[in-house]
């Protein structure tokens, strides 16, 4: 198999730089270096270590695929701790943060730590009100006369891809929502398309146990969104938050909550900071 594309930003040697890298793994409708939901606010973390953004299948410059899949982003991590000797810090954000967990859970001893941000493991929390509404909605079949609709979290399970333009996908699942629509790029749009194409995140169970057994420090962030808009906080917000709170408990992680919805681009200063100190 093809391999990922992944971005190098080297740190400068200096007085308290590691060679230990931060390994960052991006979310839906995004890549690696995008600034509106990747990692471009990250860069400055490059001061201190070399930091390796992944590009998953379908994305930035990463081969196609005919359908994104949890697992095989989670071997294609699982290749990228395997080539770093001394094991590598974990970042992932939204559905790259669920491929994180799944990565970490089968090289724990390649981890040095875990962030993960609004990760999309809804099955760590399926008793919550939020998460539960949202695993009825997404897996109910739509009748004839209840069309579907598609959310920020991802593309219902009965959608056909092929059913939706990703131009017009992008609108409804921002300005739809209350958003800001990011241009509809070239990049976008496939990063969109791809994003249509993912396996429901909703199939994945989460390593629980292996991760909360693990001896490295863990860190889950999520926004607060109380300025977010209301359906866009309905949907996707409710149960984010429920999942980062699961998670936390569930495998003895440092909560952070930081105001917004999108915290690695929205209050960059406060999450990067935070980094900074779990890989310290």
């Amino acid at each position: 198999m093809e391999p990922v594309h992944v971005t190098v930003w080297n740190a400068e040697p200096g007085t308290g730089t590691s060679t230990v890298p931060a390994v960052f793994v991006h979310g839906i409708f995004t890549w690696a270096e995008d600034a509106a939901y990747g990692f471009a606010a990250q860069r400055p973390l490059a001061a201190g270590r070399p930091l390796l953004l992944v590009d998953r299948r379908g994305y930035g410059s990463s081969p196609d695929t005919a359908r994104s899949d949890f697992e095989t982003d989670a071997d294609d991590i699982v290749r990228l701790l395997d080539g770093c000797p001394d094991g590598a810090h974990l970042v992932g954000h939204s559905n790259g943060g669920l491929a994180a967990m799944l990565a970490a859970g089968r090289r724990p001893r390649a981890v040095r730590s875990l962030a993960l941000i609004q990760p999309s493991a809804f099955r760590a929390a399926p008793d919550h009100p939020a998460v539960r509404e949202l695993l009825e909605r997404v897996e109910k079949p739509a009748g004839p006369d209840q069309p579907t609709r598609p959310q920020r979290t991802g593309p219902r399970q009965e959608e056909r891809p092929e059913q939706w333009d990703p131009a017009e996908y992008l609108r409804l699942s921002t300005e739809g929502l209350g958003m800001p629509m990011p241009e509809p790029t070239p990049a976008r749009l496939r990063a969109v398309a791809t994003s249509m194409r993912e396996r429901p995140v909703w199939e994945a169970d989460p390593p629980l146990e292996p991760l909360a057994a693990a001896p490295w420090p863990k860190l889950v962030v999520s926004g607060t969104w109380e300025d977010a808009p209301e359906l866009y906080r309905r949907y996707a917000g409710e149960p984010l938050m429920a999942c980062a709170e699961a998670v936390a408990d569930r495998i003895g992680a440092l909560r952070l909550r930081v105001p917004g919805y999108y915290p690695h681009t929205q209050n960059p200063a406060e999450v990067n900071a935070a980094l900074r100190g779990l890989w310290s």
